[in-house]
């Protein structure tokens, strides 16, 4: 997410040389712009908001939804776009009547999928390859994020549904929009007009 959100900052006229520079640090406080940059694993920038630690988010539309964050989605952005997928090996029989056993990372976003089924599923919560689970017995199907489906044929797995699709959004903290809603909205609006030629010319 990070090469790809970094030429829109630049496109937006935002100075990204010391995070392009970052060796092995984490936070960078610019001295040319008002602008201080974390650089934070996805599902931990939503509790840098929401505890008030970061004004300004850049994330995933999935970890957004999983964490349900109640944040201020702003803008999507247009990057990082990929799929929330079932898949599982090819003798998977989606519409088979025993109690099936899912395995993923996202365990909210895959019950409310199986909800909207009427489907009554087991849901085990699994932090590394998923693939591994239903090729191993551990699950009978997963649910998982996919941009171009190759690491799933690369282990013989087959897609059976597609759930809702995913993008990288620029999240705002309620309490720092009240605070300083020029300086956000300059940002936001720098940033739409960098992101509204790339959505044209898909």
């Amino acid at each position: 997410m990070e090469q790809q959100v970094l030429p829109l900052l630049e496109a937006a006229g935002i100075d990204c040389e010391l995070v392009r520079n970052k060796q092995r640090r984490l936070i960078f406080d610019s001295t040319t712009q008002p602008y201080e940059f974390i650089l934070a694993k996805g599902p931990d920038v939503t509790t840098f908001l929401e505890r008030g630690a970061a004004d300004v988010g850049i994330v995933g539309s999935d970890i957004l939804v999983e964490h349900q964050s109640t944040q201020y989605e702003l803008l999507d952005l247009g990057v990082g776009e990929c799929q929330f997928v079932l898949a599982s090996t090819p003798d998977f029989d989606p519409q088979a009547p025993q109690r099936k056993i899912i395995g993923t990372k996202y365990p909210l976003i895959t019950k409310r999928y199986f909800d909207r089924l009427g489907q009554d599923v087991e849901i085990i919560k699994i932090e590394g390859s998923v693939e591994l689970a239903p090729l191993t017995g551990l699950a009978d199907a997963i649910v998982d994020i996919t941009e171009t489906g190759t690491t799933l044929r690369e282990n013989n797995l087959q897609i059976y549904d597609y759930l809702q699709p995913v993008s990288t959004r620029l999240v705002v903290n309620r309490l720092a929009l009240k605070q300083q809603q020029t300086a956000i909205y300059d940002l936001v609006d720098r940033l739409a007009a960098v992101v509204a030629p790339k959505e044209s010319a898909k």
